[in-house]
Parts: structure tokens; sequence; C-alpha cells
């Protein structure tokens, strides 16, 4: 019986290294702040918000805290009014955060051990073919985003949020004015390519490992 079920196991704990690994790649870019701040001084977004370069990272840092912590349960920024549809929104980025980060803290000691065990044995080679598929799909990713990141942009949040709350009204929520499209896409690139590194050493110790059988 353990036998028969060992290759379910073994493909559960590739899928949760992989998930974990995916996991902390969007938790960092999700608190690269250095990125927002470069943004600032880059396309001027203190001025467009008619703020100084001080009080607009403390309205971001504020929201990221909102996003991040769990007991922080009201979003009041000082400087930026906000709709209901608007709070409704951060508050539905808020949930796919903290899911985020639980599925990052669960699989993290599971994940450690699994690749300590294969690493062990020689047998991190058998990371090839999923990391094979997931960076195929990364590469289409990387070229749609690449080639047309406004419909991308759109696709990705018709397939996260079942609403329209994430498109802001700057008349009503003024934050949108200075969390610009330049900024995500940076973000999707940071992403991207985290996980491209991340998957590339497992992949190049992988075949170094099965290049040795």
């Amino acid at each position: 019986m353990k036998l028969k079920l060992y290759p379910y196991f073994e493909g559960v704990m590739l899928a949760l290294v992989l998930l974990t690994i995916l996991s902390f790649c969007i938790a960092f870019t999700i608190n690269f702040t250095p990125l927002y701040a470069w943004n600032v001084e880059k396309y001027q977004l203190a001025q467009i918000a008619n703020l100084s370069t001080k009080e607009l990272l403390a309205n971001y840092n504020q929201l990221l805290a909102y996003l991040n912590f769990p007991w922080q349960t009201k979003l009041v920024l000082p400087d930026f009014p906000m709709s209901s549809s608007g709070l409704k929104h951060f508050y539905e980025v808020k949930r796919l955060f903290l899911l985020d980060y639980i599925v990052f803290i669960l699989g993290l000691v599971p994940s450690i051990l699994y690749l300590k065990k294969l690493w062990q044995k020689r047998q991190l080679w058998k990371f090839l073919q999923p990391i094979q598929l997931l960076l195929a799909s990364l590469v289409i990713l990387c070229v749609l985003m690449l080639f047309g990141f406004d419909q991308f942009f759109v696709y990705f949040h018709q397939i996260l949020f079942r609403n329209s709350d994430w498109l802001f009204d700057p008349a009503t929520d003024p934050i949108i004015n200075v969390l610009t499209e330049q900024f995500f896409m940076q973000c999707f690139l940071l992403f991207f390519l985290l996980l491209l590194i991340s998957l590339a050493i497992l992949y190049t110790i992988g075949r170094k490992q099965l290049k040795e059988k």
C-alpha cells in the first residue's frame, strides 16, 4: 500500500516545493519597497499627488501594512480618500496576500526537509520535468506581458477578481494616480526574474546530479 501511495506523495511534495518557491517570490516582490521608492523619484509621483516624497512613501507603507497584517482591519490613508469599491478591492487584495503568506509559511519546513532529503540522495533531478513545464509557462506569460501589458493586466484581474472594483476612478480613488501601470509591470518583471533565477538554480543542480547517476 505504501509503495502504491509513494508516487502520489512524491508528486505532492514536488508541487509543494515549487508552490513554496512561487509564494516566496510573490511575497518578496510585494514587500520590495525600494522599487516603489524608485518609481516615486523616476516618475515624480509625489508631485502628481501634491505631496512630499516622505508623505507619499508613508501612505504607501501604510497601505502595505494593511495588506500584510491580518490584525489591521481598517484601511485609512492620511492623504488619499477612498470609495467603498476601492476599499472592497483592497480588502480582496489583502486576502490574496495573506493566502500567499499562509502557503509560504505552511510549505516552508516540509519543502526544506524534502529538498534536504533529495539533496542527500542526489535526486534533485526529479524536479527537471516540472521545472521545464513551469519555465515554458513563464516564457509564454512574459512574452504576452511584454507585447501587451494592458491586456495582460486586465486578464490578470479578471481571473483573480469576480467584480470590477479594481477599475479605480481617479476622482474617487486618487491613489490610482500614484500606483502606475509602469510600477505594476516592474513588479511582474521582478517576480518573473526571481522565479526564473530560483528555478534555474534548482534545474542546474538537478541536471548535474542526473549526469552523476
